[in-house]
């Protein structure tokens, strides 16, 4: 069973005297810094001059600054930009300000766990990754309560790292609901697992199979996706609540039976073997290999699907039926 910690085993005094500087204003970045200074830590944002982030950073009550500057003046350095600029960033801005005695964090481990960012030995690299969004981050946290965290340790130079990394997850509200821990390779392998087979890339190709057929089958392509799209956030609410178990008890027997005598009939062995050989290629590097060579290409693959995907019938379907919505908008 996971470790888990509460706001009883950490220390916020961990922090105290140390500067936290937030590489990067965005959605982990605005609700990790905002919640920090709040729980009394002293936070510096680093953030490109005169952009969108800048400017909400000045908005939140910062004063953003160069990454080079955090980085100099910070003791904890949380990097939170995007995966693929993380490397050129720390190369060039965080790398020469490391010196003995900082603590550099995370809150993915992509770079670390693939070798794209090499920390010197003599400080400490840990994680702390909530499990949400930034919004949902900083309202929960409003709120007086927390989003579930994630904490790792990947060199421990101080002796003290993990009591370190479970402060600033106290700090940005993760204590209060509960951190557990983890390592940065199992944090890295599972979350782009997720991604791939279930959150987005199964997710959405289940989505798009479905209405083919139906459409294809001569359906009108609305009621497909009311039936293939619209309704699954329905579902995915009742399991993000209740549990699978609980989801069965809300719906109707029809769908229950349907759901647990056919289910298993789109789910296969076939499709529980490709589930398995897309974790080999996480876990063997090949995926990082080819996303990172496809970010040095200019992306022409990532690109090419992206505007193949965005051409698909049921996006325009979808952008019309959404017209009709208006409780569905942001």
């Amino acid at each position: 069973m996971a470790k888990i910690y509460y706001d009883r085993d950490a220390d916020l005094d961990r922090l105290k005297g140390k500067k936290v500087a937030i590489i990067g204003y965005g959605s982990q970045g605005h609700a990790q810094a905002q919640n920090l200074r709040d729980s009394g830590c002293e936070v510096l944002v680093a953030e490109l001059k005169d952009g969108p982030a800048w400017a909400r950073a000045i908005e939140d009550g910062f004063k953003p600054t160069s990454c080079d500057q955090a980085a100099e003046e910070a003791d904890y350095i949380q990097i939170l930009v995007p995966d693929q600029y993380q490397p050129e960033v720390y190369i060039s801005s965080i790398a020469p300000c490391l010196k003995e005695g900082k603590i550099l964090g995370f809150s993915h481990g992509f770079n670390v766990h693939f070798g794209q960012i090499v920390p010197p030995p003599d400080v400490d690299v840990v994680m702390v990754a909530p499990k949400g969004p930034g919004h949902l981050v900083r309202t929960v946290y409003i709120e007086g309560k927390g989003v579930p965290n994630l904490v790792a340790v990947y060199q421990d130079h101080s002796g003290q790292a993990k009591e370190i990394a479970l402060a600033y997850s106290k700090g940005i509200g993760g204590t209060r609901a509960g951190t557990i821990e983890t390592t940065f390779a199992e944090e890295t392998e599972t979350d782009l697992f997720g991604e791939q087979v279930v959150l987005c890339g199964g997710t959405a190709e289940l989505i798009r199979a479905s209405f083919d057929t139906l459409v294809e089958a001569g359906y009108q392509p609305e009621v497909a996706y009311f039936e293939c799209c619209h309704e699954l956030k329905l579902i995915v609410d009742l399991i993000y609540e209740q549990g699978i178990t609980g989801m069965r008890q809300q719906i109707s027997d029809t769908a229950e039976y349907g759901d647990m005598t056919r289910g298993r009939r789109i789910i296969t062995e076939k499709t529980r073997e490709e589930m398995r050989k897309i974790l080999t290629e996480i876990q063997s590097g090949a995926f990082a290999r080819e996303w990172i060579l496809e970010n040095k290409a200019n992306r022409p693959v990532f690109n090419a699907l992206r505007r193949w995907d965005s051409r698909h019938l049921i996006e325009g379907i979808g952008k019309s039926l959404r017209g009709m919505m208006p409780w569905a908008k942001k």
